[in-house]
């Protein structure tokens, strides 16, 4: 008999090439991940991993059951979503995350409405960057996760995974009250070639986004300070250290002393929530994209 963990660690190593990757994403110890592998190995009597350097890489068997462990656990997230919506009761526990500014604007409303509506289904939230959320969908640590991309600058999603549209999240330039531009109706990337940039983490998606559109404009970025959170940023320029980009969604309340100038062209992001295609029937996650939507009207 297969037992399901095992075939989701060797799943897991399949995906990320390492047992140390494999344990990251399973959240586990790398010893844990050699003893489950271990263990699998001596159920079937057959060689499933062989040593690559100071690695470890799939044998011909290992390859082959991978393939069918795939396809085994998307059955299995099949079957429950089934047996979730046979049941027609948004019950059970829902793991979603969020980039920090949507987990700022939209987590409030939405779960709270979640938890009022459906008492009976058990909420569990983290903070996560696009890219990590997306990851965490695909390999089942998460049932949702919401993410986004830039209006010139699109996130990849992986095959196998549906997506909403949540909200376009406008954004505009925050700049010192004292700043030369602080008083234009409008202003243009390009006027900003001598300032400092308050940017995100080295790459991070939002960063590596203003990157791109920046040198696509022919100014190389000067990168003063970088901080992950939105507040943290403007809290920056309120104390005169450089510009950034501040979108709307969980922007509020702004610092005094931070003005902010809309761009001659528009910049949105595109914030959207993404879950697994085999998941697709359970009510839960339909309660959690409707209870998002609702949240993200109130955007504004």
């Amino acid at each position: 008999m297969l037992n399901l963990e095992r075939l989701r660690t060797l799943d897991a190593l399949a995906r990320h090439g390492s047992v140390s990757a494999a344990a990251d994403a399973l959240h586990v110890t790398t010893s844990a991940v050699s003893q489950q592998l271990g263990k699998l190995e001596r159920e079937l009597g057959q060689q499933l991993l062989a040593k690559n350097g100071r690695g470890v890489r799939l044998t011909d068997a290992g390859r082959l059951l991978s393939e069918h462990a795939a396809r085994i656990l998307s059955q299995v997230e099949l079957a429950e979503s089934d047996l979730e919506a046979h049941r027609g009761q948004v019950v059970g526990e829902l793991r979603l995350s969020a980039f920090p500014t949507a987990a700022r604007g939209l987590f409030p409303a939405a779960l709270g409405a979640l938890r009022a509506e459906h008492p009976g289904l058990r909420v569990r939230s983290s903070e996560l960057e696009p890219e990590r959320g997306i990851a965490g969908v695909v390999r089942g640590d998460l049932d949702l996760a919401v993410v986004l991309d830039w209006y010139n600058k699109p996130m990849p999603v992986p095959e196998g995974l549906v997506k909403a549209p949540l909200l376009d999240d406008p954004a505009d330039v925050a700049m010192p009250v004292g700043h030369r531009l602080a008083g234009r109706d409008e202003v243009d990337l390009t006027e900003f070639a001598e300032d400092e940039w308050i940017t995100w983490g080295e790459g991070e998606f939002c960063h590596e986004w203003l990157m791109f559109t920046l040198r696509s404009k022919g100014v190389e970025p000067i990168v003063g300070h970088r901080a992950g959170e939105t507040h943290t940023q403007l809290g920056l320029v309120a104390s005169g250290l450089g510009v950034c980009i501040a979108p709307l969604l969980g922007r509020h309340p702004v610092p005094a002393g931070v003005v902010l100038v809309p761009l001659k062209q528009r910049v949105r992001r595109h914030v959207y929530v993404v879950w697994r295609a085999d998941a697709d029937r359970r009510p839960s996650i339909r309660a959690a994209v409707e209870a998002l939507r609702a949240a993200a009207r109130k955007v504004g």
